[in-house]
């Protein structure tokens, strides 16, 4: 019996068989979901945003003192500035504006992930200390797509699909000129890091480290290593916390 007459099908098969498990197993992973969802963000945002009211940066790269915040998009109008936070997430989700973390609920399965309303004010501060601006200026707006479904309440900037442009449309009332929305535009895209893979591998290093607790830590105000030092007094005595290695002498 000739086998290959048997095994050139089943090759024939795995030719296309294997990339194509390759590339589902691809596009279920965290990486891609995140573009896939900030790539939906961007479409409607071209769809229901005019380009010339609303001036729009994507993938903002900036550094901050203990290493670098990336920003998904930014929004710069005249009746403000809006920092866009995507979570390309399905199943039902709980959380409130308080809570650490949230809750995923997946079929029987349950994941914790931080507050998105936490993890974009870094974001605003970030934003607020590269433009110099009001903070009251500065607006967390939350969206989620990949058809979840919200199972507790939640504030009024954290919204599903499209809703996002509805929640930055509500917003009317000037508080810049065009001449400072052009301005700001300039200063972000001068401050940046460049948007490459390179920058994207650092910030993720950094994520790592600043997650590490052995990994040395700088002050923010003067640059020097930071200690873990023990609260003595007040409501959290006894408690460690970060402190720099020049106080007081500064």
């Amino acid at each position: 019996m000739d086998y290959r007459l048997i095994l050139a099908p089943l090759f024939d098969t795995m030719t296309w068989l294997i990339p194509a498990m390759l590339l589902i197993g691809l596009l279920k992973s965290r990486w891609a979901k995140g573009h896939i969802g900030e790539l939906l963000v961007r479409m409607f945002a071209h769809w229901q945003l005019d380009k010339q009211t609303y001036r729009r940066l994507h993938n903002v790269t900036l550094n901050t003192p203990d290493g670098t915040t990336q920003i998904d998009h930014v929004f710069l109008a005249p009746y403000g500035i809006f920092v866009l936070e995507t979570k390309n997430m399905s199943g039902w989700i709980f959380g409130s504006e308080t809570q650490p973390q949230w809750t995923q609920k997946l079929y029987k399965r349950t994941f914790k992930f931080q507050n998105p309303l936490r993890q974009n004010y870094k974001h605003l501060k970030a934003l607020e200390a590269t433009l110099g601006v009001n903070p009251e200026h500065l607006h967390s707006v939350i969206t989620f797509v990949g058809g979840s479904t919200f199972k507790t309440e939640v504030p009024a900037n954290v919204t599903q699909g499209i809703g996002f442009v509805r929640y930055i449309k509500s917003f009317q009332q000037p508080v810049f000129s065009e001449a400072e929305v052009d301005a700001m535009l300039h200063s972000l895209q001068t401050d940046r890091r460049a948007p490459t893979f390179a920058t994207h591998r650092e910030h993720v290093q950094n994520l790592k480290r600043r997650s590490d607790p052995t990994a040395e830590r700088q002050c923010p105000k003067c640059g020097s290593a930071l200690l873990i030092r023990t609260a003595k007094s007040g409501a959290k005595a006894g408690q460690p916390f970060w402190g720099c290695s020049e106080f007081p002498k500064m």
